[in-house]
């Protein structure tokens, strides 16, 4: 599958009427926009910034400086609009009951984004396929079919990698190359992806997007494979502490970070449910980490969902110390660990897991 980049950046590019200021603003015009407020959200390191402008007729305002482009929201009560925000006179216009179809114009990095959005769609349009074809097999537990659509779903996984890797090194002084770094983390290598970092440009890689991905970067490495893995201490479902050295003894470990409210995470809990049961008797065991926060929820979800391992959290949610410590930013996600420590796998999912156990036990 050829990607033609230059001739979509390039049209892109030439095509956008952006009129650079020293500010920006952003004038919405939402057809049938019923909210009184919205609101202009970004992240910055670790913290939200967030703006607020009323809302009359469907029409709305923000105005601000930025000393780079940035990814950012505008959010209504329902829905939120995700774009590139710079210094320039940028204009949102659509309707409230198909957001996602809003036209934007006059910021040339989101055309940019747009116009890479567009040729990847060969490969995006595939991967829904797919995953739609994996719930009616899952569904109907067609073992054979789940694995031909995991193979698929791997090979265009291979695609989406190569064609963003194209656009990262075509492209090293565009802020869209931090958010496409950053997409790349739950599977990414951390080599891989401190190679790409350190092909940016040195203004983006010193603003303050790129320092806050440096420093995740360096948490990745923690999380290789290979990679030794981190002691912690948590407490299970009975309040006992519970220190990760001590329960793995020489054991293979499945680190597994999961919710009660995570609808992938209890769709998969199945699966390591099976593997559990397989290889139980071979020196495997789980230990769950819930980033609940309801106790009674996370109780609730352990027996609904069968699962017979020590589980254990702080109930802190996305601030849970241990999924913190890993720099986990979404779940379900898993770390195999062997008997010396050692991560050698991670992440996972459907079968993936008992062909790896499989391998390493049998």
């Amino acid at each position: 599958m050829k990607l033609q980049y230059g001739l979509f950046l390039g049209l892109a590019l030439c095509g956008c009427r952006q009129r650079v200021t020293d500010k920006y603003t952003v004038t919405g015009d939402i057809r049938g926009l019923k909210d009184t407020l919205v609101y202009l959200q970004r992240q910055v390191g670790d913290s939200t910034v967030r703006d607020s402008a009323v809302v009359k007729a469907g029409q709305f305002q923000f105005t601000g400086e930025l000393p780079m482009p940035a990814q950012v929201y505008i959010t209504t009560k329902e829905q939120y609009i995700p774009f590139y925000l710079e210094n320039a006179d940028i204009r949102i216009e659509g309707k409230a009951d198909s957001l996602d179809k809003v036209r934007i114009t006059g910021s040339a990095t989101q055309a940019m984004q747009d116009s890479l959005t567009a040729s990847m769609r060969p490969i995006t349009d595939q991967i829904d396929s797919q995953y739609v074809a994996y719930g009616a097999a899952d569904k109907a537990k067609d073992t054979a079919r789940l694995a031909i659509v995991e193979a698929k779903l791997d090979s265009l996984g291979v695609l989406s990698k190569q064609a963003t890797r194209a656009f990262i090194h075509t492209h090293p002084a565009s802020p869209i190359c931090l958010y496409q770094i950053q997409s790349m983390t739950y599977s990414g290598s951390y080599p891989e992806l401190e190679s790409l970092f350190e092909g940016l440009d040195t203004v983006i890689r010193n603003s303050a997007s790129g320092q806050h991905l440096e420093k995740y970067l360096a948490i990745m490495k923690r999380r290789e494979v290979g990679a030794r893995i981190m002691d912690f201490t948590q407490n299970d479902l009975k309040g006992q502490q519970v220190r990760f050295a001590d329960y793995r003894k020489g054991r293979y470990v499945l680190l597994d970070f999961w919710a009660s409210w995570c609808g992938p995470c209890r769709a998969e809990n199945p699966n390591v449910l099976k593997a559990y049961n397989r290889f139980k008797a071979k020196n495997f065991v789980v230990l769950g980490v819930s980033l609940d926060q309801d106790s009674a929820q996370w109780r609730q979800a352990v027996v609904k969902d069968g699962m017979p391992w020590t589980q254990v959290s702080d109930l802190k949610g996305w601030k849970n110390e241990v999924s913190q410590q890993y720099g986990i930013q979404g779940i379900p996600a898993n770390f195999l660990v062997d008997t010396s420590g050692t991560i050698i796998a991670k992440n996972l999912r459907g079968t993936a897991l008992e062909k790896k156990l499989a391998e390493v036990l049998q």
